[in-house]
């Protein structure tokens, strides 16, 4: 056991108020652990965590240590949703916390210079959830075996580790010190550490050496390969270190829970780490919870499980067209529903095709006029009412008032429903009306005829469509839908194939000057907008074309000054230039934001926030509320 001083001494580290931490008790073992502790197969917890441990001040966040013990169950519609788990868990070596801000998590600290050098230092004792320490070997490995690997990488370093294309420096300062440094700025590498699906500097040299050529046996390895049934020792090892996508038990792990099932499988069940480097204010080792079961289900069925109590966390697969059932059923069932509020700049986007293959609606879809008709003529208060209760913000695809960048322009830009707007702006491009003037006719003198291009995955858009096609139809516009599968909708949308498709907007809402502005520019060719213009950028101006509209290549000036950037001034100046140009120009339609997530819990659940902001990016989902804080309530 820890004694009490040696905890007053963790405690003082971070800051704590003097009278919280002579309150303290020294540090509490799980009672999950008492078998492994009392055969000696597991050693006590002084020496699993770290000599100073991440302490979450719970008092400080309006929260209540907890209890030890349960096994918490969530609902998944497929294997590949274990992700969840490593996007829900949140351990990064810097993470965000509820206010936005970067911290240290599994790092004991960070400094940056100039937004070009970085230095990062690992905690002492920190381990492995197997037992193996953590130190800069495993980022020596990394660095030096994987990513510097022409056989595992031909096509070089990710474009996260690239600063105007150039590579970092890589340096172990001292057994527990890394630096990366570049020539100019790289300013968002903290941030892509902090992300649902962060930047990896890592892994566990002594379990990944086995799957390496210079490490491993030749006669070994080959035989592994051939019962994986990959390729190359190349596959073998990208498929045993996959950690964004835990599905190796046998691969250690630093978040909260580790996997002790393979797939295929029915049931995931993710364990405590017994390693893992959190501890509460009492001395307690995070997680609360011993036990995450993920139970494979039909993804139209979790809310009618979650409804009837099969679920003991859980805000997957749920929407808010379900939140009257599943309030209900709080009458009925030992649950929990709450709200928490959508990150995306907008819940429901279209998104013309400026890169349209057919060149008549191309040029239409990149007059500003056009886009501000398409804009303007949509009556998001009926939406809102019809599909939100009225709850939602109609507002342009744009950040939210959270974001310490927001402004009410933003929110406005041309987003008024103001039908006689709309059709001076048809008028005024040529748009004439057909004979029996209930349609308009396109400049080759074909009916103006538009299909959206959606997944079909929500009923939710289904019911938003509809309106959006009565609106149309008003100002002389024909709406077709056309359901899709979304993994196709990159290649149809990069060949030309796709007019319009719906999907949410910007995914970070709630953005701060230090992250990147990315979305809204032509940067990647998954941005459905201006997918050949995104292609450009992703691949060093070596595939798809450049922008030849003003606005998106200045757009893209402005990104490439953010990378430059050495002070959180000048991104703010550079962001909000970008915001004014996206907005303004209505690159991507948005319809309303704010909208709401039903969050379910066990009613014996505590810790979890009444409200929160809920999204992919930048929260993680849960994860900046930190889901090891969660606990069982025994005497409920």
């Amino acid at each position: 056991m820890i004694t009490r001083r040696t905890l007053l001494g963790l405690l003082a580290s971070t800051c704590l108020p003097v009278s919280l931490a002579r309150a303290a008790p020294p540090l509490r073992e799980p009672e999950y652990w008492k078998d492994k502790l009392a055969d000696g197969s597991l050693p006590p917890m002084a020496e699993r965590i770290p000599k100073v441990p991440r302490v979450v001040n719970l008092a400080a966040m309006g929260r209540n240590p907890g209890q030890y013990g349960g096994s918490a169950r969530m609902i998944i519609g497929g294997q590949k949703d274990i992700r969840l788990m490593t996007i829900n868990g949140y351990a990064r070596l810097i993470g965000i916390d509820e206010r936005l801000v970067l911290q240290p998590d599994i790092l004991e600290s960070f400094e940056q210079v100039e937004n070009r050098v970085y230095t990062l230092r690992l905690r002492d004792g920190h381990r492995w959830s197997d037992g193996h320490p953590f130190t800069t070997d495993d980022f020596v490995y990394y660095w030096e075996d994987v990513l510097n690997n022409k056989e595992m990488r031909p096509r070089g370093l990710p474009l996260d580790l690239l600063s105007d294309g150039q590579p970092p420096r890589f340096e172990v300062v001292d057994p527990l010190t890394v630096r990366y440094s570049w020539d100019v700025p790289n300013p968002d590498f903290l941030q892509r550490l902090a992300s649902p699906q962060p930047l990896t500097l890592a892994l566990p040299a002594h379990y990944m050496k086995q799957f390496h050529p210079k490490y491993a046996d030749p006669e070994t390895l080959k035989k592994l390969v051939e019962e994986e049934g990959t390729d190359d020792w190349t596959g073998l090892h990208i498929k045993r270190s996959r950690t964004y996508r835990p599905e190796n038990p046998d691969l250690p792990t630093l978040d909260p829970w580790r996997n002790l099932v393979a797939p295929p499988a029915e049931q995931f069940i993710f364990e405590r780490n017994p390693f893992f480097h959190r501890v509460d204010e009492t001395g307690q080792q995070l997680p609360y919870i011993d036990r995450v079961l993920l139970n494979v289900s039909a993804s139209g069925i979790i809310p009618a499980k979650a409804g009837s109590g099969e679920t003991d966390i859980q805000s997957y697969g749920l929407d808010f067209a379900d939140y009257t059932f599943l309030k209900d059923a709080e009458d009925r069932y030992p649950v929990r529903v709450r709200l928490w509020e959508h990150v995306q700049g907008s819940r429901i986007a279209l998104l013309p095709n400026l890169n349209c293959g057919d060149t008549v609606w191309r040029d239409l879809f990149r007059d500003v006029r056009f886009r501000r008709a398409l804009s303007v003529a949509i009556d998001r208060e009926e939406i809102n009412k019809a599909s939100f209760f009225g709850l939602a913000r109609e507002s342009a695809d744009t950040i939210l008032p959270q974001s310490p960048m927001f402004k009410p322009e933003y929110q406005r830009a041309w987003s008024q429903f103001d039908r006689d707007l709309a059709n001076r702006l048809l008028d005024e491009i040529g748009l004439a009306w057909n004979e029996s003037e209930d349609l308009r006719l396109l400049p080759n003198g074909r009916e103006a005829a538009l299909i959206v291009e959606s997944a079909g995955e929500s009923t939710l858009e289904t019911d938003v469509l509809e309106l959006v096609t009565d609106h149309w139809r008003e100002i002389g516009l024909k709406l077709h839908v056309r359901t899709s599968q979304r993994d196709v909708f990159r290649s149809r949308a990069l060949g030309g194939e796709i007019m319009i498709s719906v999907q949410q907007g910007i995914d970070n809402g709630i953005p701060t000057a230090d992250m990147s502005p990315s979305a809204l520019a032509p940067t990647g060719d998954e941005q459905l907008q201006w997918p050949v213009w995104g292609l450009h950028y992703l691949s060093a101006e070596q595939k798809g074309e450049a922008p030849d509209l003003p606005e998106a290549k200045r757009l893209v000036e402005l990104m490439k000054q953010w990378k430059r950037s050495t002070s959180t001034a000048e991104r703010e100046t550079v962001w909000t230039e970008m915001l004014s140009i996206y907005t303004d120009q209505v690159f991507s339609i948005g319809i309303v934001n704010g909208t709401l997530q039903p969050v379910v819990t066990s009613r014996r659940m505590r810790n979890v926030p009444e409200k929160g902001l809920y999204g992919y990016d930048p929260t993680a989902f849960m994860g900046v509320y930190m889901p090891d804080t969660f606990w069982f309530d025994g005497s409920a």
